[in-house]
């Protein structure tokens, strides 16, 4: 189940960057409109299964979905900007970095990462690169979208390791409806800032905002985000490196964007590291659950 998940999950985000490249609307009200709708389809049957589960939240679980919820807001606000100044595949791949950033991150918290798991990384990460291609250097538009999707990745990571903490107390409809509702508050408040208009759109622009909203924020993000309750954050961005070059094909066959010629090779240097890094945890938490050995009989070293 977890890996059938996984591939519907997969799917669902490497649709997300060619259908909002695709989409004639600003950046913002994309995000916003596939955020609230998103929190009213997942909060909905979670408020009738439970009456009153939204207002019994800890203050852990308040905490760890509001830094969610504002790292989510900001990773779209950065992530669909890029999408519209660079290619749809350097975007994805870029703001895909989020792994790295995760890794970073459990550094800093004085989180040890296994030297096996940093190898898979540092083997998926070079596919990254070989896939983007660097196009760096295109130009100075190319180059503010491909700083906006890193920038994007590092919010993403800090989104997935909030959302791995609360998700370990909360349900995946109250936890993902929440802070879907607390991140489209926060981008209707950046659309009036900005002026970004949230109406008025063509039809064919409102079916992409309902497109991106079932198939990436649905089926992308809200399995993601159940999967945060059983595989750690690190695995889960991992396994969201199968995005960059889902989104290149979908980008080159619906966009007729060129598909970067490592696609290939860097789609099975991805799938190594990913192997690599799914193994290296596995092993880890089954030594971790392992009781401690009983002391040695007869007594100290001298014996």
């Amino acid at each position: 189940m977890i890996v059938f998940l996984a591939v519907v999950g997969v799917l669902g985000v490497s649709a997300s960057g060619p259908i909002m490249a695709a989409t004639a609307a600003p950046a913002l009200a994309i995000a916003f409109w596939r955020n609230a709708i998103g929190a009213v389809v997942m909060g909905a049957p979670a408020a009738l299964r439970r009456p009153g589960t939204f207002t019994r939240l800890t203050r852990s679980e308040t905490k760890w979905t509001a830094l969610a919820s504002v790292a989510l807001a900001l990773h779209f606000a950065c992530f669909i900007t890029s999408l519209q100044l660079t290619s749809v595949a350097a975007a994805t791949a870029l703001v895909c970095l989020q792994a790295g950033w995760i890794a970073l991150f459990n550094l800093f918290r004085g989180i040890a990462v296994a030297p096996r798991v940093l190898a898979g990384l540092g083997a998926s990460l070079i596919g990254v690169v070989i896939i983007t291609g660097f196009d760096l250097a295109l130009s100075r538009e190319a180059l503010i979208g491909d700083l906006l999707a890193v920038a994007g990745g590092a919010l993403a990571g800090l989104y997935t390791i909030a959302g791995g903490k609360a998700r370990a107390t909360m349900s995946t409809g109250t936890y993902t409806s929440l802070c879907y509702g607390l991140c489209s508050v926060l981008l209707l408040v950046m659309c009036l800032a900005f002026g970004q208009p949230l109406v008025g759109f063509e039809p064919a622009a409102w079916a992409g905002i309902l497109a991106v909203t079932v198939v990436a924020q649905l089926l992308g993000h809200s399995v993601f985000n159940h999967l945060l309750a059983v595989i750690s954050p690190l695995v889960v961005s991992m396994i969201i490196l199968l995005e960059i070059p889902g989104a290149a094909i979908l980008a080159a066959v619906f966009l007729n964007e060129q598909l970067p010629a490592g696609t290939y090779a860097g789609l099975g240097l991805i799938l190594a590291g990913l192997a690599v890094v799914v193994t290296g945890q596995g092993r880890r938490n089954r030594s971790q659950a392992l009781p401690p050995a009983p002391p040695a009989l007869g007594g100290g070293p001298g014996n």
